[in-house]
């Protein structure tokens, strides 16, 4: 016991020749981190000894991170991250870091990610490329997100909202050449002109397009049209159903859509959002927030709700939001389900598919 406290006070002797006052939180930090790496189910389970010897190689990352920062700010390489940070340990572990390796560095994200064998147990760490901030962890924002959308899509389906408002916000999630999502927009665009502005209605995108890049264009081009002259959208939506080759240029110049100014916008839109098959970008974190896994979903006051497609189980799902019902509420709708695809297509299978049919992203 002696000898190791002697060791651990050698450890913190060097590491505060490199470290200025102000770093001492972050041994706090790797110290925690450190608990973390020998504890499992609340019991820990390293040994005294590869504790102190894993106790040194976090408080290496802790004193990097001061020795590194001094570190011209430019891309120190994978060779040279790897040689600072095993130089440090030489000089700054029992037994000249016997035990302790790095088994890797890698270009990850914009960050080296560096891989650490202490004594069998592996730590990792990212350093920034022009080595002037060291990591003991990082945190995978994506994991964060595909973790919240799998937890929604797994909640119980609801049939109507749970938060009620004097004017509901209505979200229709779809893909612009998904049959089912064209079914839902039938559907939906009575129940929406017969509350008016009794309501907001939205209509957004699920991230993955499924119909290759003529829907991420098309889903562009409604995004636009919603955003830069909405009052148009619903009339577009109709004339768009008519013809599954493609009607876009034709339906603007009939309705009188300003072209250029959706054109621009599209060009912005893929500017600021990346927008790729894989991800459309425009609603992403509303996709996420809400769950959304496939076209159509309906949300009403941030409540996902599971709804017939047919006009009169529509304008029931959304009423729901209200506080206090409009007279609008009983508007009698059709209460049969609208066909299915574009109006070319569905005609030659009227009667086709079941309301409850979807365009589902892939899983991840």
């Amino acid at each position: 016991m002696e000898n190791e406290n002697k060791l651990e006070d050698k450890i913190l002797e060097a590491s505060e020749t490199k470290i200025d006052q102000e770093k001492v939180e972050s041994k706090k930090d790797a110290n925690c981190f450190m608990n973390k790496l020998c504890c499992k189910d609340g019991l820990c389970k390293c040994g005294k000894g590869k504790w102190v010897a894993l106790a040194a190689v976090v408080l290496i990352i802790a004193v990097a991170g001061s020795y590194l920062y001094k570190i011209k700010k430019t891309d120190i390489g994978v060779d040279g991250a790897k040689a600072k940070v095993e130089q440090f340990i030489k000089e700054n572990t029992p037994e000249n870091g016997k035990g302790i390796e790095i088994k890797e560095v890698i270009k990850e994200a914009g960050l080296y990610k560096v891989t650490i064998d202490a004594n069998k147990q592996e730590i990792v760490a990212y350093i920034a490329i022009d080595g002037s901030k060291f990591f003991p962890q990082a945190i995978d924002l994506n994991k964060k997100d595909e973790a919240a959308a799998d937890k929604a899509a797994q909640a119980p389906e609801k049939t109507e909202a749970e938060n009620k408002t004097d004017v509901p916000t209505v979200d229709l999630f779809v893909m612009s050449y998904c049959p089912y999502g064209l079914q839902m927009e039938r559907g939906i665009l009575p129940a929406v002109e017969a509350l008016g502005n009794k309501i907001k209605f939205n209509l957004k995108f699920v991230d993955y397009a499924l119909h290759g890049q003529k829907e991420v264009d098309e889903n562009l081009n409604q995004y636009c049209i919603s955003k830069t002259q909405p009052t148009k959208l619903n009339s577009y939506l109709k004339c768009f159903w008519k013809d599954s080759k493609g009607a876009s240029a034709a339906c603007m110049k009939t309705l009188g859509i300003n072209a250029a100014q959706i054109s621009t916008c599209v060009s912005d839109a893929v500017k600021q959002f990346g927008s790729t098959e894989k991800s459309l970008g425009v609603n992403k974190e509303e996709g996420v927030q809400f769950g959304v896994q496939g076209s159509p979903t309906l949300v009403v006051n941030e409540t996902t709700i599971a709804s017939g497609r047919d006009s009169a189980s529509v304008l029931k799902a959304i009423c729901s939001g209200f506080a206090n019902q409009p007279k609008e509420c009983q508007a009698k709708l059709s209460a049969t389900s609208p066909v299915a695809g574009f109006d070319d297509q569905a005609s030659a299978s009227a009667g086709g598919s079941a309301p409850a049919a979807s365009c589902e992203t892939p899983a991840k």
